[in-house]
């Protein structure tokens, strides 16, 4: 009876919490959610786990939790598919799955946690630009709105410059007496004798490939407007093209095989939190606080990775990479806030015209009623 009363009564507290105080709380979870996909994928590839196969095991499982909510929530919207759809839903994986993953992990085991989630912070503004020159978004330069988005493009391309050529000296290094309390841990160090030049080349392929896979999403999801739908295709046909690859490049069966709980961990926590929650949180985020309230919340995921690496693996800052990470996350909140004005420039443009068109549409409707009339008043006798 006691755990009926306390769930009911949790039950009314949450309903009873605004709506935009439940937004920010899942953006942070969210946040926190990615910080830590960040600090144990590193930790995956610290521990020896093949780069083909981590991506392979992740989107199996981001594929079965995502599948049954595909194919019993889409149902009526979900169009028949085609042979055009199928080559579509595969190009994306190229680009959203194969590239983007791949390219991810190839930077993130040479470079470090912290950084790979700086140079996210440019995907906003890396896709801003690719849809600009694909005509998709304008840029008017005559305007702030134009004018801060193109800065910020500008800014994050420089940030990312910043932390491919200019590592820096070290700004902040753990103690010592971490690593030797925990033997664990010293297992999991950051990347030492990689090339970190070419680790921020692959991440920046990344960036390239997600926004790309933003971008090209776009005219899919008009044709085949089942969101979830179109997310499993992708992951699907991401397994089938990882299994290539590891057909060619992963030859030892060894490396299939899971040899630690770690190792498992990772794995779980790619597919689970990464891949199903993370998707399903940011979808519902997304729809009822829009893309600018949840791109904002991006650079948080930066200042918790940073913290958690540190914590948990010991990972330096460096001059150059603060220096790119502050660039770039200006950059994003100048793209952003051109988007906020220009979308407010659009909403008084509408109100603007809507009056006049309504004026115009009640004199014109005058004027064919005032023709309709007789010249004589009508007759009383009906009345």
């Amino acid at each position: 009876m006691a755990d009926t009363i306390s769930a009911a009564s949790a039950r009314r507290m949450c309903c009873s919490m605004p709506e935009r105080v439940q937004l920010h709380l899942a953006m942070l979870a969210l946040q926190f959610g990615y910080a830590g996909f960040h600090v144990v994928s590193r930790a995956a590839l610290n521990m020896g786990i093949s780069k083909i196969v981590f991506p392979v095991y992740r989107n199996i499982i981001a594929l079965l939790l995502l599948l049954p909510f595909a194919y019993f929530l889409e149902k009526k919207e979900r169009p028949a598919i085609t042979l055009s759809f199928l080559v579509q839903f595969f190009l994306l994986a190229v680009v959203g799955i194969t590239a983007n993953q791949g390219f991810y992990l190839l930077g993130l085991d040479n470079t470090s946690p912290t950084f790979a989630s700086a140079i996210q912070n440019s995907v906003p503004a890396i896709t801003f630009l690719m849809a600009a020159i694909l005509r998709i978004e304008q840029v008017r330069l005559n305007r702030k709105d134009g004018i801060a988005k193109m800065l910020g493009t500008l800014s994050c391309v420089a940030g990312a410059t910043v932390i491919t050529l200019y590592k820096g000296p070290t700004i902040y290094s753990p103690a010592p007496p971490l690593h030797s309390t925990t033997p664990l841990l010293l297992s999991l160090g950051d990347a030492k004798g990689k090339n970190w030049t070419l680790g921020c080349i692959y991440l920046i392929g990344h960036c390239l490939s997600w926004s790309g896979w933003l971008v090209l999403q776009a005219p899919v999801l008009k044709k085949y407007p089942a969101r979830l739908s179109v997310t499993s295709y992708t992951c699907f046909f991401g397994v089938l093209q990882f299994l290539i690859i590891a057909a060619f490049l992963e030859r030892d069966a060894q490396a299939w095989l899971v040899h630690s709980g770690g190792e498992l961990f990772s794995v779980f926590y790619a597919g689970v939190v990464a891949s199903g929650i993370a998707f399903a949180v940011q979808i519902w985020c997304i729809d009822r606080g829009g893309p600018v309230f949840v791109a904002v919340y991006q650079p948080v995921q930066t200042l918790v990775v940073a913290i958690m690496a540190s914590v948990a693996l010991g990972e330096e800052f460096y001059l150059g990479g603060i220096i790119g990470a502050v660039l770039i996350i200006t950059g994003l909140y100048l793209v952003l806030w051109g988007k906020n004005e220009e979308r407010k420039f659009s909403k008084e443009k509408a109100l603007i015209q809507s009056p006049a068109e309504h004026s115009n549409n009640r004199s014109t409707s005058h004027v064919k009623s005032s023709l309709a009339q007789p010249l004589l008043p009508p007759s009383t006798e009906t009345v």
